[in-house]
């Protein structure tokens, strides 16, 4: 939290582009953009709030499921202890 707090003070206070934001955190210029249009889209704006609390909860992105099913371990186990069966 401390480093997107630090990206959008960089950018709103100091005004410096996504490339000297990038290099001046030790971060791709990606993961800049990417936060910054996060907090442009969620209307975060400066001065920023105070605890990390609430801006995570104004910069939380709601992920949907992604539809994974775990496999079958005892199946796997089992296919796995058959004669001349490797991985």
């Amino acid at each position: 939290m401390r480093k997107i707090r630090e990206i959008l003070r960089l950018k709103h206070e100091a005004k410096l582009s996504h490339g000297k934001i990038a290099s001046a955190l030790g971060i791709s210029k990606g993961v800049v953009t990417k936060y910054i249009s996060l907090a442009q889209v969620r209307g975060v704006a400066c001065p920023l709030p105070e605890d990390d609390a609430s801006l995570k909860s104004l910069l939380s992105t709601l992920r949907k499921p992604t539809g994974k099913v775990d496999p079958d371990w005892f199946q796997i186990h089992t296919e796995l202890k058959r004669k001349g069966v490797t991985i």
